[in-house]
């Protein structure tokens, strides 16, 4: 790591009390360095320290824990690069949370995954005016990625009667839809 990447980090030690950074190597000695936020509030004053360092954002990944519930725990990834570092913050969710402060006054880059996390789970986002739509057609609700079947049950359902019950488990079976015993 550069001197001048090393200094920056030891700030964010001192900045971050709230929080354990951890740095790892692989075997071409890339650097990535990961840091585990402790609630929101706190994205935009990191996301700030990350600017005076020359960051670059490079792209952001929001997801559900458990890929079978829309009101289980989410996480957001937020990866920069800083001189050839790979810096990653995780933002874990509370199911009780779904707000997160907009970066986009500090990445403008950052509008399309906003939008995106926010139309697809239903994450509101402050600091920013609502953004519209990307893909869904605004008769649609927001959150669809909390309600969708993912592939892999699809593929492991499709020899088995798996795939109905995750379909129908809020309604009724069709009896075309039910194993004959």
């Amino acid at each position: 790591m550069s001197h001048h990447l090393n200094a920056s980090l030891d700030s964010f030690d001192a900045l971050l009390q709230y929080t354990d950074l951890e740095y790892t190597c692989d075997a071409n000695k890339n650097t990535f360095v990961w840091c585990q936020l402790s609630r929101p509030e706190v994205l935009t004053e990191v996301v700030e320290k990350l600017t005076e360092y020359g960051a670059r954002l490079c792209t952001i990944t929001a997801y559900n824990k458990d890929k079978f519930t829309a009101d289980g725990e989410m996480e957001i990834v937020y990866s920069f690069d800083i001189n050839g570092v790979i810096f990653t913050l995780n933002l874990k969710l509370p199911p009780e949370v779904r707000t997160v402060p907009s970066i986009v006054g500090l990445f403008a880059n950052a509008d399309w995954h906003e939008r995106e996390f926010a139309e697809l789970y239903d994450l509101k986002l402050t600091g920013r005016p609502k953004p519209r739509r990307l893909f869904l057609d605004p008769t649609l609700d927001s959150g669809v990625m909390n309600r969708l079947v993912p592939l892999s049950s699809m593929m492991n359902g499709a020899s088995s009667s798996m795939l109905w019950e995750k379909i129908f488990s809020e309604t009724t079976t069709p009896d075309w839809a039910k194993e004959v015993e």
